[in-house]
């Protein structure tokens, strides 16, 4: 099936990751713009700085029995980008946002295992929506000035909690399949406290997939979350933020 206007690899991009002539299928969710060609997952790579340095870290990331993550496919001239796409091995599973504690432990555990990495410049100079939304919410500028924006960074406090690298879209991107860990796929890379992840989640459990408020609390570790009020805050103004730079 596809989406008219929905982008497509070209067969030079097919057979460049090694898919060979065989018509893409187009996956659902995220953006509309994913394809699956075989065993082989075919995507816009977005930033450049951004898909490299992505591709390369997951293609050494030891993984544990508590997570694993796709591994990027190299192109025939062994780089990661080929023509404004990147690849990824198919991993069998389906998605559930409504396994919020389920995909915050698959989060923990991708977490522990990235936590020794840098933070990479590319962070300061990525302009999609979500990058700008992201710095601007941790402080880069003010934020624009909306009602619900206002008594949102009204709420605003110092930060004090240690950052590292997470993954600031966590709920939709982890696949669940029996009898393997979850994995974590579609990496948004951002520089904050580990809780400020689980803070997204939880926003868009209840935001977007009907997940009651008051089952949040038995989500069990999240209150003990270092400056877990003040994530939170963060992530409801990060998602507002967004809707309103995309125009939505």
């Amino acid at each position: 099936m596809t989406v008219p206007g929905a982008p497509q690899p070209s067969a030079a991009v097919l057979r460049a990751f090694g898919a060979g002539e065989r018509s893409p299928v187009l996956l659902p969710g995220g953006q509309g713009t994913t394809w699956r060609a075989d065993r082989i997952v075919l995507r816009p790579h977005g930033d450049a700085r951004e898909a490299r340095w992505r591709s390369a870290t997951l293609a050494r990331l030891a993984h544990t029995d508590r997570f694993r993550t796709p591994r990027p496919v190299p192109s025939a001239d062994g780089g990661w980008l080929t023509g404004g796409w990147e690849a990824w091995a198919w991993l069998p599973g389906a998605t559930d946002p409504t396994r919020v504690e389920d995909v915050l432990a698959a989060g923990a555990a991708f977490h522990r295992a990235v936590a020794h990495l840098p933070r990479p410049g590319f962070l300061d100079l990525v302009e999609d929506p979500w990058s700008r939304a992201d710095r601007l919410v941790r402080g880069s500028g003010p934020l624009p000035t909306e009602p619900l924006l206002d008594r949102l960074a009204a709420g605003f406090r110092t930060v004090r909690a240690p950052s590292q690298l997470v993954h600031r879209d966590l709920l939709g991107n982890v696949l669940f399949a029996p009898g393997e860990p979850p994995a974590v796929f579609d990496w948004a890379p951002a520089w904050w406290p580990v809780g400020y992840a689980a803070a997204i989640a939880a926003v868009d459990a209840v935001c977007w997939h009907g997940v009651p408020v008051d089952r949040l609390p038995d989500l069990g570790w999240l209150a003990a979350v270092s400056a877990w009020p003040q994530l939170l805050v963060r992530a409801l103004a990060f998602r507002v933020l967004v809707l309103q730079l995309l125009g939505a």
